[in-house]
């Protein structure tokens, strides 16, 4: 049976927050999704807006706002050439880092999971860089040792000319539990069934878990123009 993006969001009730990045049917667009999920009051006070050619995240009720650490950051800023895709603050960090001439691995190296003890959240980034009629991209992800939080992993993945009609999806999750599992192995090879953006977004929006969904950010960009289109979904209106 052949596993598509819908299916494998789907399958799982609390993958957390996810990144997806890969090529479209046509050949012709990078694809990016990102979406977040909560299961507490305070994760799911959020929603997407735009800021400059990325988004941030904000409370939409800020007087239930309790702590916005973890929560309020900016999961997409564009440099140049480059689409920076993330689950935290590391979002600046790799912005930063890329704007110093470091690679995108070396920018992660100050960075470890997430300070939110028993589950210790893996911090999940990706990168898209579209130049001159050419895309690749990397994903990351940055873990505790099987929860051992003295011990830290870090994997890097890079796709140079990805193949048409096939995406990445990785998310901090393996599924529900207490404490969260994290994700395990390399972001999953996937088929994109969908290559306009209206009908992708609703696929998406549509495959996540009713109950913890919060937001969703989709964008496609042209690989011979850099020209991109952006939708955003927020269950908070």
């Amino acid at each position: 049976m052949e596993r598509t993006l819908e299916s494998e969001i789907a399958r799982t009730e609390y993958p957390g927050r996810g990144i997806v990045i890969g090529r479209s049917k046509d050949g012709k667009k990078a694809v990016t999704a990102y979406f977040i999920m909560g299961r507490s009051e305070n994760s799911r006070n959020r929603v997407f807006v735009t800021d400059g050619e990325g988004i941030r995240t904000q409370a939409f009720d800020p007087e239930k706002l309790e702590d916005p650490s973890l929560i309020i950051y900016a999961p997409v800023r564009v440099l140049g050439n480059d689409t920076i895709v993330t689950n935290g603050d590391q979002t600046d960090t790799v912005y930063d880092g890329l704007k110093k001439g470091l690679t995108f691995e070396q920018s992660l190296r100050s960075r470890t999971f997430e300070p939110d003890a028993p589950n210790y959240t893996p911090r999940i980034s990706g990168v898209l860089h579209v130049e001159n009629g050419t895309f690749d991209y990397s994903m990351s992800i940055l873990k505790s040792d099987r929860g051992n939080p003295d011990s830290h992993n870090r994997y890097t993945f890079s796709y140079e000319n990805p193949a048409a009609g096939t995406v990445r999806f990785i998310h901090t999750y393996q599924d529900n539990g207490n404490p969260l599992p994290s994700f395990t192995g390399e972001p999953d090879a996937l088929s994109l069934t969908e290559d306009n953006i209206d009908k992708l977004t609703d696929s998406i929006w549509n495959s996540l878990n009713e109950a913890n969904k919060v937001s969703l950010f989709v964008r496609i960009i042209d690989i011979a123009s850099g020209l991109y289109e952006t939708r955003i979904v927020n269950k908070n209106k």
